[in-house]
């Protein structure tokens, strides 16, 4: 366990090595802007303001300073370091008077900007020219206690705003890293339930079409089938790219239909015959449980045609009611032991259940066969 100066010296590393913020906002028509209202303001202060005493040393200090404002997110510690040290410097020049303006202000946004966009280091520097700077205003006799405890309640609240928005946007870019993660995963078991799914079909009737090459019409058949799967496959990739490439929001899965099962049963290659029901209330079923029975459904009739041993049947059933969708898909193989070692099938069919708030089990059936079942709730989203 560590100790505590241990655990302080983490801390104070963590900070200074801290890197600034990525992209931080180009400059905008906003901060020109904003300068361009700041001068003249600087100029009507000092000729309504009749308290000043160096009016124009204080109006030309104020203009000199206000273009910091346009780079305080790329340069934050030069943008706070060079209105510190100046109005710090000037007053040797003025007899001791402070040259500071209504309109300088604006400085606060300067003290936000180092803290919302710069390194952890730059951070630290800012802090420390800041509080050095009202600190030696103190000394020199320039500012009274109280104003000095109001100063750094200010700059408190302005270094509190940046700090908050600066982790604030880090959680959010954690967030979408997360997301972005959880998208990568939902492809990856989109093309392994889809392009695996023809692949297998293709490469399953090819060894069909070897076997029987001495017959003509039988490895005519293979050769179609293989065909259809091909295309098959092609236009599930063609639908996987479209979602990737189109520019407004789109699911993470091509749109699949409970009524979409049925085309499982057309393909009736390499001597399993696969039957399909489909039942229940299909109104209003949300297109990610739609999406999701389809392919662990269709996941689950591919590893049956590529493990069960003697099969001749595999039967594909979907029932919707009021509360959840569910499917069992079984098939009459030999009760041998079907756990393949590699590959990501039955994996990913538990995650797809696991997101929607479902559930997805796969094993063999006392009397022979192996069956999945999958229940997910129909109010999933």
């Amino acid at each position: 366990m560590r100790t505590y100066d241990e655990r302080v010296h983490g801390l104070v590393r963590s900070v200074w090595y801290e890197p600034a913020p990525p992209g931080p906002p180009k400059r905008v028509w906003r901060d020109w802007a904003l300068v361009a209202v700041l001068v003249p303001a600087a100029l009507l202060e000092g000729l309504l303001r009749a308290d000043l005493t160096w009016p124009a040393v204080s109006v030309a200090v104020t203009i000199a300073l206000v273009p910091t404002l346009l780079w305080r997110r790329t340069r934050p510690l030069v943008a706070v370091t060079a209105p510190f040290a100046v109005t710090t410097v000037v007053p040797w020049f003025t007899d001791g008077e402070p040259v500071e303006t209504w309109t300088m202000g604006f400085l606060l946004i300067v003290v936000y900007a180092v803290f919302r966009w710069g390194s952890g280091r730059e951070a630290v520097i800012g802090l420390g020219v800041m509080t050095g700077s009202v600190l030696l205003s103190l000394w020199l006799g320039r500012l009274a206690p109280a104003d000095v405890a109001g100063a750094f309640v200010v700059m408190s609240a302005a270094v509190a705003l940046g700090v908050a928005l600066r982790y604030r946007a880090r959680a959010r870019l954690r967030e979408l890293d997360q997301i972005k993660l959880l998208e990568r995963e939902q492809l990856a078991r989109d093309l392994h339930d889809t392009v695996a799914h023809h692949v297998s079909a293709m490469a399953i009737r090819a060894q069909a079409g070897l076997a029987t090459s001495q017959t003509p019409g039988a490895a005519t058949d293979a050769l179609r089938v293989i065909e259809a799967e091909a295309s098959r496959a092609l236009a599930e990739m063609r639908a996987m790219v479209h979602l990737l490439r189109r520019d407004g929001a789109a699911e993470l899965t091509p749109g699949r239909h409970l009524t979409d099962l049925r085309e499982l049963a057309s393909h009736g290659y390499s001597g399993l015959a696969v039957e399909v029901e489909v039942v229940g209330d299909l109104d209003g079923l949300p297109a990610a449980v739609e999406a999701a029975i389809f392919r662990i459904a269709q996941e689950s009739v591919t590893n049956a045609r590529r493990h069960a041993r003697n099969a001749t049947r595999i039967e594909v059933r979907a029932e919707a009611d009021a509360a959840a969708v569910r499917l069992r898909v079984s098939d009459d193989g030999e009760p041998v032991p079907r756990t393949p070692s590699s590959g990501y099938g039955i994996v990913g069919m538990a995650e797809r259940a696991g997101l929607l708030g479902g559930t997805c089990q796969a094993g063999p059936d006392p009397g022979g066969g192996w069956t999945v079942t999958a229940v997910l709730p129909r109010a999933a989203s």
